[in-house]
C-alpha cells in the first residue's frame, strides 16, 4: 500500500484533480492519501472533496488529514507540493510595486522582479520541507507544482539529496493546443520539448512522423482566431521558428519585446494572452476576487457529480511508475548534467525524463537552436543569481538578478531598479528571515 502526501493540500483544484488521477491506477487505488495544510478551513473542504472521490470510485483508499507536516510525510512514497508562501495579500506587492515604477507584469509568479521575490519567500519553506523528507521519508519522490518552478527546484537540487523534480502542465497542454489547431489527435502527434520551465521549445513537433510546423505556421497566418488566441507566442514562433511552452501571458514577461510600452501591451498582451480569466487584465485581480468567492466555488463542486476520468497531469503516472507500474516519460525540471550542452551546467532545465522504480532518469536532448538557447540563457542567469541570493542572504545579488530581468531592464535605469528592489525588500521583510541586511 503506497502512501502519498500532499503538502499544501488546500490548493483545492490541484489536490482534487491529482487524487482523482492517482486512484485510477490499480497499484494506487488502495493508497493512503495524507492531506496536510496550515489552513484548517481549506483542509476541511479538501477532506470532504477527497472523501467524495473515494466514495464515487468505490476505492479502498485510506484518507489521513493533518496540520502536522511531519505526520503527513512519515513513511510516504511520494510527496506532492502545492504551497503558496505568504498568500495573495503578500503576492500582490510583487505586482503592484513594479507597476508603480512602470514595470507591468500581469502574472508575476515565475520570473522578473515579481517571480524573484516569490522565490525568496518560498525557498526557505521548500528547504524545510526537504529536510523533513530527508528525515521521515528519504526514499520518497518529491513532485513540486509550486512556482517559481525553476528557482525553487534549483535551490532544492543544490541543497538536498532527495529525488525532486518540478512538474508543469504547459508542455502537454501546449501540445494538445497545437494538435487541435492542425486538426490532429494526440495519437498522431510526437514531439521533443526542452529548455527551461515555461520557456521550453518544441524542437520537434510531428504529425504521423512528419514535421507539423508548416501546418502550424499556416494555421496561425490564415486563421485570425488562432493567431488571436496566443498572440505573444505566435509572434515568437513566427520570428524564432520554434513554439514555446506556457501561455502568452507568462511568456510576455520573459523577454524584452512585448511589455516595455503601453501601446505594445495593448497590442500584444491585453486581448490574446492565453490566460485571461473573465474581464481581468491582471491575474492578481482574479485571485484577489477569488479570496471572497472560493468557498462558493468549492461548495458548488461538492454538490456536483464526480467525473473520475484521468486527466493529463503527470504526477499520477510518475508515482505509478515509481511504485512499480509502467515506466513513464514526462517533461520534468532537473539539473542540467550535460543534457542541453548550450545551457549552463547544473542549471534547472525542463527536459524529457523517464520515471521508473529507480526514480528519475533524464534523457539526453542535445544543443538547442541558438536563438532559443539565447533567451533561455538570459533567464537562467537571472534565476542563478536570485537563487544564490536567496541561499546566502545576499540582497545585492538579488538586485543584480533583477538588473538583468528583460522586462525590468527594458523599462528602468539601474538607479530606478535599485530603488524598486529596496522597496520590495522592505515590503517583504517579515517573510525573508535569511536576509540580515538589505544594504546595497
Amino acid at each position: 500500500m503506497a502512501k502519498i502526501a500532499f503538502i499544501g493540500a488546500g490548493s483545492f483544484g490541484f489536490t482534487r484533480a491529482l487524487v482523482k488521477d492517482i486512484l485510477t491506477f490499480p497499484l494506487l487505488r488502495d493508497a493512503t492519501i495524507s492531506l496536510m495544510d496550515i489552513d484548517k478551513e481549506r483542509l476541511n473542504f479538501i477532506k470532504e472533496a477527497i472523501e467524495k472521490i473515494i466514495k464515487a470510485g468505490k476505492y479502498p483508499a485510506k484518507l489521513e488529514v493533518t496540520m502536522d507536516r511531519k505526520k503527513a510525510l512519515k513513511g510516504a512514497d511520494a510527496v506532492i507540493c502545492t504551497i503558496l508562501a505568504g498568500g495573495v495579500q503578500v503576492w500582490r506587492y510583487d505586482i503592484e510595486i513594479p507597476k508603480k515604477y512602470g514595470v507591468d507584469f500581469n502574472i508575476g509568479d515565475t520570473r522578473g522582479a515579481a517571480g524573484v521575490f516569490r522565490a525568496l519567500r518560498t525557498i526557505p519553506v521548500m528547504l524545510d520541507i526537504c529536510k523533513d523528507i530527508e528525515r521521515y521519508c528519504p526514499d520518497a519522490i518529491f513532485l513540486n507544482y509550486t512556482n517559481p518552478m525553476a528557482m525553487l527546484c534549483r535551490a532544492m537540487q543544490k541543497k538536498t539529496f532527495i529525488k525532486v523534480t518540478g512538474l508543469c502542465h504547459s508542455v502537454q497542454g501546449t501540445a494538445h493546443m497545437l494538435a487541435k489547431w492542425i486538426g490532429a489527435t494526440m495519437e498522431e502527434i510526437t514531439y521533443l520539448c526542452a529548455g527551461i520551465n515555461h520557456q521550453a521549445w518544441y524542437i520537434e513537433f510531428k504529425k504521423n512522423g512528419k514535421d507539423a510546423y508548416p501546418l502550424i505556421r499556416k494555421a496561425i497566418k490564415e486563421k485570425k482566431e488562432i493567431y488571436q488566441e496566443e498572440i505573444v507566442r505566435n509572434e515568437m514562433f513566427l520570428a524564432l521558428g520554434y513554439y514555446v511552452t506556457e501561455s502568452s501571458g507568462h511568456n510576455s514577461e520573459y523577454n524584452w519585446w512585448f511589455r516595455k510600452r503601453p501601446d505594445l501591451i495593448e497590442k500584444y498582451c491585453t486581448h490574446g494572452t492565453g490566460w485571461n480569466p473573465g474581464v481581468h487584465r491582471y491575474i492578481l485581480d482574479y485571485y484577489l476576487e477569488r479570496e471572497t468567492t472560493w468557498k462558493d466555488d468549492i461548495k458548488k463542486w461538492l454538490k456536483e457529480p464526480v467525473n473520475l476520468k484521468r486527466g493529463i497531469e503527470y504526477a499520477a503516472s510518475i508515482i505509478n511508475a515509481y511504485i512499480g507500474g509502467e515506466p513513464f516519460v514526462f517533461n520534468g525540471n532537473v539539473p542540467n548534467t550535460g543534457i542541453i550542452p548550450n545551457l549552463p551546467q547544473n542549471a534547472c532545465v525542463e527536459v524529457p525524463v523517464l520515471a521508473d522504480k529507480r526514480g528519475f532518469n533524464t534523457i539526453y536532448v542535445g544543443p538547442l537552436p541558438p536563438q532559443c538557447a539565447a533567451l533561455n540563457n538570459i533567464n537562467i542567469a537571472v534565476e542563478e543569481m536570485a537563487v544564490e541570493g536567496a541561499l546566502t542572504g545576499n540582497a545585492e545579488m538579488v538586485y543584480h538578478a533583477i538588473c538583468y530581468d528583460p522586462v525590468t531592464a527594458s523599462v528602468l535605469s539601474l538607479a530606478e531598479i535599485k530603488k524598486m528592489v529596496k522597496e520590495m525588500f522592505e515590503k517583504n521583510r517579515e517573510y525573508l528571515p535569511q536576509f540580515k541586511s538589505i544594504k546595497f
